[in-house]
């Protein structure tokens, strides 16, 4: 299997990488559904860690199409972008979608998997 992840350091803040993250997200088409504040939640069990959310993100057309050729695909939706600090520096990092192709060779998705990657690559190199 091909490299599966996709990430690019920033020269911004944390917050300020989530908010650009969320904001090009619907620049490009995509909706943020939710976005996961793992430290915190990890925290609040007496887990320390340096910032990390996941910002989920999906286009409905693309999601639709896929579903409607197997349901089964719906384990890997929607698309995770995260954004963490490590050692005081920031990273913004994805999978590549193309890999859901990987993981369903006979659904016939790797034409969409390769747009939705290109829009979700463009997201994260925008916001960084």
């Amino acid at each position: 299997m091909k490299n599966f992840q996709y990430t690019v350091s920033s020269n911004k803040t944390f917050d300020a990488a989530v908010s650009a993250v969320e904001r090009t997200t619907a620049e490009k088409g995509f909706r943020v559904l939710h976005t996961h504040d793992v430290a915190a939640t990890l925290a609040e069990k007496s887990f320390a860690r340096e910032p990390l959310k996941i910002v989920e993100v999906c286009n409905a057309r693309y999601a639709d199409d896929v579903l409607k050729r197997d349901v089964k695909v719906a384990v890997m939706l929607p698309c995770r972008i995260a954004i963490y600090a490590k050692d005081g520096a920031t990273f913004i990092s994805t999978m590549r979608p193309s890999a859901i192709a990987d993981f369903y060779p006979d659904v016939d998705i790797a034409n969409i998997a390769a747009a939705i990657e290109k829009t979700v690559l463009e997201i994260v190199d925008e916001a960084k």
